[in-house]
């Protein structure tokens, strides 16, 4: 398990969110500040305020790539589909591992199930039985090996 792992794990147990947890592990990285990057990922935890739509730890390997890679020329779609590109691989790995990118999917929940804006909570037995943790460090990894791999090539 490499540091980002840890970190992302810890954050987890110390209550954030899964977006949160993954985001805010790489504040290196991106450059930005943990209190601002806590509350740009705060959104994204329960698969998107608890919408259990897209992972939040995948989500936020998303916008840990737009930090780092992302575009700013709305008129280049050479740089623009490189980038979506990008994302589409992010997403593939971490399918690879878990076979979906969808939250409630990832949890074994009804597809037409409703959540409740409230947060569960954090007990013992939550982090015992949530196999959130597993999908933070996925993802936490993937994008670690992203910034390597970027690294080597540029």
């Amino acid at each position: 398990m490499n540091s980002k792992e840890k970190k992302a794990r810890e954050l987890f147990r110390n209550g954030y969110n899964c977006a949160q947890s993954v985001f805010c592990s790489f504040c290196d990285e991106t450059g930005m500040n943990f209190e601002d990057a806590l509350k740009l990922s705060s959104s994204f935890g329960g698969g998107m305020g608890r919408l259990r739509e897209v992972c939040g730890a995948v989500s936020a390997m998303f916008m840990i790539a737009g930090c780092l890679y992302g575009y700013t020329e709305p008129d280049n779609d050479k740089i623009k589909g490189r980038h979506y590109k990008l994302i589409q691989d992010l997403a593939e790995k971490f399918k690879k591992e878990h076979d979906t990118i969808i939250c409630r999917e990832l949890l074994g929940l009804e597809k037409d199930i409703i959540s409740s804006p409230e947060p569960t909570p954090r007990t013992k037995e939550y982090y015992d039985n949530r196999p959130c943790e597993n999908f933070i460090a996925t993802a936490a990894k993937i994008v670690d090996e992203m910034i390597k791999l970027k690294q080597r090539v540029d």
